[in-house]
């Protein structure tokens, strides 16, 4: 029985892989499936994927069991008694209602995108990204180790820059998700430093060996004050990036110039949940540093009030939600930070449905918008900032333009970030090009 389920387990991972790697082999040599072809394989692997992780959730709550592990064992081994890169997948309480939701959201939407992309010249290059993303998802949400979930992690962050940059014949798309693709590297290096840190802390990247043998979220973390405060800065560093918390939060209305079904699986439904994921998932390490969860409250609290402002003055309604979404994912940030494990899971769940039913019905909005003003005859009222409105005159500006500005956010990620480096790397390369002018012209003399 074990067998069978550890198969079973295992299948729920395999399907998005066996669709990304049917399409993406065709694709490869040129000889691509039809859309009808790529829409029934599509289905067909989701349909599978879901039951096989329904069967899993049965076969717990028949045997009352907390979680169940799939260990694929020990791949590229560098040094088996110091380093090894581990495959093991947890299910949960956290992580399967994570993936059937993924496999709802990601099988709706993408039964959408045969029909709103039907005819379209990257219609291919789409669902093999589109597979990618779900592959991605489900490693992340079902690892049992830190290197798996950084695996699944790297997935979702390409195929994201990637589809932010679907059509790549235009100038604004490129750059913004060059501009996404730059703050996930932040992220991306943030996470690595942290599980450095934990492999030297606790000798294994294991998360049994970090937050012991008891189910979520009942595990205690085996790191001191310390270490658990820089493990879980870096952490919260990493997970603000991918979530776009502050001062993050601008990359998230870059990420719509994707196609909409995209944007509503991706940033307002699946990928913007990753960072809160995260959290929860190491949320052990909050209870053994109160700095650390002082932290978390804040960023939440800080995102979620700037995310409130901004969503208020922005002029299309992809953007507008985009910052809606922040906001939820700041106030899901500060349930975590308080300690409120299954109401944040919770709120994530029902969040991601609505936001993908939101972001889906975005381009008939405008459409529907006009009919209802044409049906009462008048000019529907406008959302206002409330508070604000009752602050003196010169205050209100101030405020609109600094929501305007999106908090001024990404102005300082590039003069404080983003212009050093270049202006250092600029450097090097100056310096680079003279001591090879010094050599070659050493060579000449000789």
């Amino acid at each position: 029985m074990t067998t069978i389920l550890d198969f079973i387990g295992f299948l729920v991972v395999l399907c998005p892989l066996v669709t990304l790697t049917i399409i993406g082999v065709t694709e490869l040599f040129q000889h691509p499936m039809s859309e009808r072809s790529i829409s029934l394989l599509t289905k067909t692997n989701m349909v599978i994927g879901l039951l096989a992780s329904l069967i899993v959730l049965a076969s717990m709550l028949a045997t009352g069991s907390r979680q169940f592990i799939v260990d694929c064992g020990n791949f590229g081994v560098l040094d088996e008694e110091h380093y090894h890169f581990h495959i093991k997948f947890l299910f949960d309480r956290l992580s399967i209602p994570m993936v059937i939701v993924s496999y709802v959201l990601v099988g709706v939407i993408g039964a959408f995108a045969t029909k709103y992309l039907h005819n379209d010249s990257g219609f291919h290059r789409f669902f093999v990204v589109f597979a990618m993303f779900l592959l991605g998802l489900l490693v992340a949400f079902l690892a049992g180790t830190i290197e798996t979930l950084f695996l699944g992690w790297e997935l979702v962050g390409l195929s994201s820059a990637l589809l932010i940059a679907y059509f790549h014949e235009r100038v604004g798309p490129v750059r913004n998700g060059l501009w996404v693709w730059t703050i996930y590297r932040v992220a991306d290096a943030a996470f690595l430093m942290a599980a450095v840190a934990m492999h030297h802390m606790i000798r294994e990247g294991d998360f049994t060996g970090l937050m012991g043998s008891a189910p979520w979220p009942e595990g205690t973390s085996a790191l001191s004050g310390w270490d658990a405060l820089l493990v879980g800065s870096l952490l919260l560093v990493a997970a603000a990036g991918k979530s776009g918390l502050v001062p993050f939060s601008g990359w998230l209305p870059r990420a719509m110039e994707g196609p909409t079904p995209s944007s509503a699986v991706f940033y307002g439904a699946l990928s913007i949940h990753l960072g809160a994921f995260l959290l929860l998932r190491m949320s052990p390490i909050l209870d053994d540093s109160p700095f650390l969860r002082g932290m978390v409250i804040t960023l939440g609290v800080t995102t979620a009030i700037l995310a409130a402002i901004v969503s208020r003055v922005q002029s299309d309604v992809k953007s507008a939600l985009a910052y809606a979404s922040v906001c939820q994912v700041g106030i899901i940030v500060t349930e975590i930070g308080l300690g409120l494990w299954y109401l944040a899971l919770v709120h994530m769940i029902g969040h991601a449905f609505l936001r993908s039913l939101q972001l889906l019905r975005a381009p008939n909005l405008l459409r529907d918008y006009k009919s209802l003003e044409n049906a009462i005859g008048g000019r529907l009222a406008h959302g206002s900032f409330g508070v604000i409105e009752r602050l003196p005159h010169r205050w209100q500006i101030a405020t609109y333009r600094f929501a305007l500005e999106r908090g001024y956010t990404d102005a300082l990620l590039l003069k404080l970030v983003v212009n050093p480096f270049l202006s250092f790397f600029k450097l090097l390369d100056r310096m680079e090009s003279r001591w090879l002018q010094i050599l070659s012209s050493d060579r000449e003399k000789q």
